[in-house]
């Protein structure tokens, strides 16, 4: 096992970060299913809590899905009475989406499931967390435009 003075190789790196993602995932499906609600729509539903309305080729980037499987889980979410769609009034040949009360309230529920059910840390490490995924996000993305 490296030290810390020993530079990790990218696989070690990328076990780390599959391995927290699986663990972090499974927590939250575990605590969502008692609510009735899916690791995807807990995304999606993240998003839309902010009560501005979000188009659907920004929620798929928010929520990591390809817009097929974004449009049946909204879909779905229409059927359950949890989100809406209305024309975007600036642009009418776009579609926003919001939560309904219903959505909200159900929101609520599963954030307070999520926030229950996540180890609690100090703020210091979870800053520093997420400082440090930020970093890697944007020294990746970064790469790849080379």
């Amino acid at each position: 096992m490296p030290t810390s003075s020993t530079p990790r190789r990218p696989q070690d790196l990328m076990r780390l970060l599959t391995r927290a993602e699986r663990l972090a995932e499974r927590r939250l499906r575990t605590a969502l299913e008692e609510e009735g609600c899916s690791v995807d729509a807990w995304r999606v539903l993240a998003l839309l809590s902010d009560g501005t309305g979000h188009h659907m080729s920004a929620i798929a980037e928010a929520a990591f899905l390809p817009a097929p499987t974004l449009t049946k889980l909204v879909d779905q979410l229409v059927d359950q009475n949890l989100v809406h769609r209305r024309v975007d009034p600036l642009d009418r040949r776009r579609i926003l989406v919001y939560l309904t009360p219903r959505g909200q309230d159900h929101w609520r529920r599963a954030d307070r499931a999520v926030r229950a059910a996540w180890p609690a840390g100090s703020p210091a490490d979870e800053d520093l967390l997420g400082a440090l995924l930020d970093r890697l996000a944007e020294t990746l993305d970064d790469s790849s435009r080379v």
